[in-house]
């Protein structure tokens, strides 16, 4: 199937899931995930509607926004390093994965100097994997009020990479101890906090269920390199 057709499947499926959970469909959006994508397979997801699109790594964002329309709207969904924030803050839409309070200063901190508000999440690690990056549940507790404090900083809400786990009843719960976090953090700080990022090509149906607002897909729209 082409890429097209692809898009078409999971935009279905995510509607189907939304409905399913009793949501509007149109309260999902997809970020298409370009990580590995040469620029001329990526055209074939722009010309089929798809703005959003996610990155994983800095330089291949950057060097991809050099040679793909301006419209786009990216997301950086992987680590960042703390020494490569003004080079892509310029150019991002929505940073995913804000993972200490030191990365929050520092993005901060630039985008006061750039003149402008950084949108981001806070990237959870809620499942305790060390393989994973993220703030544990506790620490996000507990530095949550700080952060809003930071005036070049707009904390749109969170996100989280469970475990990998073919029974999806199994990563369920990491997705809603997401949200019950979220739920949390608003009610506590009076905050309004409306995204939550989680789920992927494999478990995003189940992540819709439990109430995301984005969904991060790569390979069930690009299929595997």
């Amino acid at each position: 199937m082409s890429i097209a057709e692809n898009l078409k499947l999971v935009r279905t499926s995510i509607a189907s899931a939304a409905e399913k959970a009793g949501r509007d469909p149109s309260s999902v959006r997809l970020v298409a995930v370009t990580k590995t994508w040469p620029p001329e397979i990526i055209r074939e997801v722009i010309a089929a509607g798809q703005l959003a699109l996610g990155e994983n790594k800095v330089q291949e964002l950057l060097e991809k926004v050099g040679v793909l329309p301006a419209d786009l709207e990216w997301h950086l969904i992987g680590h960042l390093q703390q020494n490569k924030t003004r080079k892509v803050l310029p150019y991002c839409a929505l940073i995913h994965s804000v993972d200490s309070a030191d990365l929050a200063a520092q993005i901060n901190r630039i985008a006061g100097e750039l003149g402008r508000t950084a949108k981001v999440l806070l990237q959870v690690n809620v499942a305790s994997d060390d393989a994973k990056f993220g703030f544990p549940l506790g620490e996000v507790r507990r530095v949550f009020g700080d952060l809003l404090t930071l005036p070049n900083l707009e904390i749109r809400g969170l996100m989280t990479v469970p475990p990998y786990e073919p029974d999806l009843e199994k990563v369920r719960p990491h997705f809603s101890a997401l949200r019950r976090l979220r739920d949390e953090l608003a009610a506590t700080h009076h905050c309004d906090l409306p995204e939550l990022s989680m789920g992927m090509s494999h478990d995003f149906a189940v992540a819709i269920e439990e109430g995301a607002t984005l969904v991060r897909i790569g390979s069930s729209i690009f299929g595997h390199r």
